[in-house]
Parts: structure tokens; C-alpha cells; sequence
């Protein structure tokens, strides 16, 4: 796009980063939201968009400010949709409370509905956040084949509410996937300081399509493949495809793994070390599933 700064069009990170010219400063902006989480639990789903919006700042090297937002909701009138509204509010607040970034201003959007029902619950959230400095920005792709790939936040056994489930599994009605704000947070914190001590290379959340997605997207960008494991003992659709939250997937050199660890350790933050960058292969579990320009071509 022309005249907008963006920081982003051939270093893709998580958020948008616009540059601020004459300053060592730039801001970063990410939105946000799955309404299939919003339905299965109106408040929690809430505040894991917030959450996911601080978290694609955060991978982009930059400090959560303040949000807005764009609330979609069916007929208000319907006690079941005003409940959601109701949970949406609630889930908003909690964690923009946690993140510290203030409600500046949205608009909500009721009656969005026909004959077959209301639509699902969308409290999209716009979040803004600054770059102290920009040499902070960070990519969401791999950099180098033999760069070790880790997973920073709790991998847990759940796939509830995953793409995986809806689009191929024909699974309509689930839970909200797995979520703890307090975890959520410290994660956060953590990916801040690797990123400010410059110990990783890229940074990229896991969100929709769970963790094969996640790495894949870190792939394209470079023409990069991965080589990785199932490191603990859960379902496999789990692992790969679950959508549980307050993970990212990094990337860095093997020598910095120790100092990586102390800061993972300091803030009480699950680190897994879960495979290294290929220069195109996909691996996974030693299983070779082809290179991933096959991939690319799929999009």
C-alpha cells in the first residue's frame, strides 16, 4: 500500500508496524477476533481476543497501549444474544484490566441477523501498541535452516473450538479452548524481554490451525521448512492443530537456548524445544511430508 509506512510489507510480523519518521519509534497495530471461541463462551472468548491482540504486538517487538473495538451482535432483544453481549463486555474488561490497555473508543453493531439465526458473537478488537525502538521489530519467519524452534508458553491437551474440528471434524458445539490470563501474561512478559534482549530471531503466535499452521506461516516467508517432534505425551490432532492459547513459536540460534531458558525460568514460563528449521523439508516426527514450496501452492 503506498504512503502508509508500513514497516510490515516485506517483514512480515505479527501486527502491522508503521514506521514514525524522525524518531527511533514506531507503532504497531493488530485486530483481532474468533468468533468461534466468542460462542462457545462469550467471555472468555472476549478476552482471548484481546489477549491475541496484545500477543501479535507483542511478537512484533512492540508494548500493548490501548484497544478499540467493533462489537457485532444478533438482536439484543433475544435474552441469549444480550447474554453474550453481556459475557463479551465482561471478558473485555478482565483483560484489558490484566494488559493495561484502557478502551479508547468502538461502536457496537446490533441486529445482525436473517431468518436463520444471529450471527455469531465478533467483538473485534483493534489494538495499538508502540515500539520504543525500532531495531526491536521482530519477523514472524524463520531466518536460517538449523535455527532451533521453541514453543514458549503451556502446551496442553486440548483441541476444543479449533479450526480442525469445525472445518474438519463437522464439530459445531464445543468449549472454549484452553485459556488462563495469568499465564497469558507472563508469556507476554517473557516473549518482551527475549525480544529486547535480542536472543530470538522471529516470533510467531498460535492461533488459528494450533501449531502446524503457526510453523508453516513461519516458513513461507523465507522458503524455509521445519523439522519437529511431539514433545509430550497428548493426543497428536491435539498437539498440531489445537488452538490452545498463550503460545508463540520462536526461533533463534542454538547457542542462545541457555539465556533463553533463565528468561523463560524467571517469569515461570513453560519452554519446549521442539525441532530446528530446514532449509524446505517438513518433518514431522520423522515422517518427511514434502517440501514446503508443495505447501505454498495449496494457498
Amino acid at each position: 500500500m503506498v504512503r502508509i509506512n508500513n514497516m510490515s510489507t516485506n517483514y512480515p510480523s505479527d501486527s502491522t508496524v508503521v514506521n514514525i519518521h524522525n524518531t527511533n519509534k514506531a507503532l504497531a497495530v493488530s485486530v483481532d477476533c474468533n468468533s468461534r471461541y466468542v460462542y462457545a463462551d462469550p467471555e472468555e472468548g472476549t478476552a482471548i481476543a484481546v489477549c491475541e491482540a496484545a500477543r501479535n504486538i507483542v511478537c512484533s517487538g512492540g508494548e500493548p497501549v490501548a484497544i478499540t473495538n467493533c462489537l457485532n451482535f444478533g438482536n439484543p432483544y433475544n435474552p441469549e444474544v444480550y447474554w453474550q453481549f453481556v459475557g463479551a463486555i465482561k471478558g473485555m474488561s478482565k483483560a484489558c484490566r490484566k494488559l493495561d490497555t484502557p478502551v479508547t473508543g468502538g461502536n457496537v453493531s446490533f441486529y445482525n441477523q436473517s431468518e436463520s439465526g444471529a450471527v455469531f458473537p465478533t467483538p473485534t478488537i483493534g489494538m495499538l501498541g508502540i515500539l520504543e525502538d525500532k531495531k526491536y521489530q521482530t519477523p514472524l519467519a524463520f531466518q536460517d535452516s538449523d535455527d532451533v524452534i521453541l514453543v514458549i508458553g503451556k502446551i496442553v491437551n486440548d483441541i476444543a473450538a479449533s479450526e480442525y474440528l469445525y472445518s474438519y471434524r463437522n464439530l459445531k458445539h464445543f468449549p472454549a479452548p484452553y485459556f488462563n490470563l495469568e499465564e497469558e501474561y507472563a508469556m507476554q512478559q517473557c516473549v518482551k524481554e527475549l525480544i529486547q534482549s535480542q536472543l530470538i530471531l522471529s516470533a510467531h503466535d498460535i492461533s488459528d490451525g494450533g501449531l502446524f499452521t503457526t510453523l508453516c506461516e513461519s516458513a513461507f516467508v523465507n522458503h524455509l521448512g521445519f523439522e519437529v517432534q511431539k514433545v509430550l505425551d497428548i493426543r497428536i490432532d491435539a498437539y498440531y492443530f489445537g488452538e490452545a492459547q498463550g503460545r508463540v513459536v520462536v526461533s533463534a540460534k542454538i547457542d542462545k537456548l541457555k539465556l533463553i531458558e533463565t528468561i523463560c525460568s524467571k517469569w515461570n514460563v513453560p519452554l519446549y524445544k521442539i525441532g530446528k528449521v530446514t532449509s524446505g523439508e517438513i518433518i514431522l516426527d520423522g515422517e518427511n511430508y514434502g517440501n514446503v514450496s508443495e505447501y505454498k501452492k495449496l494457498l
